[in-house]
């Protein structure tokens, strides 16, 4: 006789497999019934290349606004307000952050003060996609004369001036502070999550004709006992009175399990650094791979992302930069120096950089109010 701990182990192994048996089952259903398949993203990233001894970055990563504050005091002050340098950065935060002539916050502020030389990524290879349709790096109708990369797979012409911008911030790295927390607040408060609904599919192997929602989920990550991401889970849509808050729909297609959609611009919701945001990225594309078990997916999203919109997020990072070793002033001034899509027509010049995100995802069931799916209903 199963004693209880046997016999909850035991219930557990079968709800897994009855569960995994279901989605299998749903992934094997007939080409000639048109299914959908969801996904929550669980993991995302400023999609960059990091080599083992930082080669992109040779004159290293860039200082950030306490070495540049406790550099620019005198040596008694410095003894003083770091206590001879035990105080730590995060206690010395609201000293430094204060270095404007007037005391000015310089996140708040970032002109201020003359921003020093911004280090930029210097390696030749970079994760993204061709946005403009250049090879060479010369100016289009939507973009700015560049420098572009070569992609990780050997395509030519790849824009991504945001990891060229951010790619030498230690905390905008994979394993820096800023991207870490991000992920990790999405994960401990369920807040800005993402969902993709991949509807229309016919075979989930090879499909010329899809579509690609995205939404914002208003549940919690469902994780297990060892706090990983649970796929099958169900998750509703953000829709006050009945409408999505956030939807964006491409058109794509399946290649060999893999999901890619045609460029448009999108609204894709963020939550990281207890900041929100509406991420709009134009020209916006997604690369999806499906996992063979479908359980699972990982990808790349790669569009032009507002300048503006990425400087109010960096300059609201607040006391977080302590430990991501960054500074305000010279990203902002860099940050329209690299831009390289979509020019002011007064001004001729850009205001979007190219960028590319890497993310994983678990396979999730997308639950839509019950006012969207009557108001389908009624529309056939």
């Amino acid at each position: 006789m199963l004693d209880l701990n046997q016999r909850s182990k035991s219930l557990s192994n079968w709800w897994t497999a009855g569960t995994m048996a279901a989605a299998v089952a749903l992934l094997a259903a007939s080409p000639a019934q048109a299914k959908t398949l969801g996904f929550v993203l669980t993991i995302w990233n400023i999609a960059q290349v990091e080599t083992k001894f930082i080669d992109e970055c040779p004159e290293g990563f860039n200082i950030g606004y306490d070495e540049l504050w406790w550099r620019g005091l005198s040596k008694d002050d410095r003894a003083k307000y770091t206590d001879n340098g035990l105080r730590t950065r995060l206690d010395r935060y609201f000293n430094a952050i204060r270095r404007g002539p007037n005391k000015e916050d310089v996140c708040m502020n970032p002109t201020a003060v003359a921003a020093p030389p911004h280090l930029l990524v210097e390696g030749k290879q970079s994760y993204g996609l061709n946005l403009d349709g250049d090879t060479e790096g010369k100016a289009g109708a939507n973009s700015c004369a560049h420098e572009n990369f070569e992609g990780v797979d050997g395509t030519k012409g790849v824009d991504n001036q945001m990891y060229r911008l951010l790619g030498c911030v230690y905390g905008f790295r994979s394993y820096g502070q800023f991207e870490v927390n991000a992920n990790e607040n999405r994960k401990s408060n369920g807040n800005g999550m993402t969902l993709f609904e991949i509807t229309n599919v016919d075979d989930v192997k090879n499909d010329p004709d899809v579509t690609v929602n995205i939404y914002r989920a208003i549940d919690p990550y469902t994780l297990d006992g060892a706090g990983q991401f649970t796929p099958w889970a169900s998750y509703r849509i953000d829709a006050p009175d009945g409408k999505p808050r956030y939807k964006t729909t491409l058109k794509g297609r399946i290649e060999n399990g893999v999901v890619l959609t045609e460029a448009g611009d999108s609204n894709v919701p963020f939550y990281g650094n207890y900041t929100y945001m509406n991420q709009l990225i134009r020209d916006m594309r997604v690369r999806l791979e499906i996992s063979d078990d479908g359980a699972s997916a990982k990808g790349m999203l790669a569009g032009y992302y507002d300048v503006d919109q990425l400087l109010f997020y960096v300059t609201g990072l607040g006391p977080i930069q302590s430990t991501a070793i960054s500074d305000c002033p010279a990203i902002h001034n860099a940050a329209y120096k690299v831009a390289d899509g979509y020019p002011d027509p007064n001004t001729g010049k850009c205001t979007s950089l190219s960028s590319a995100f890497n993310f994983k995802a678990v396979a999730a069931f997308i639950v839509h109010p019950k006012k969207e799916v009557e108001s389908a209903s009624a529309g056939k």
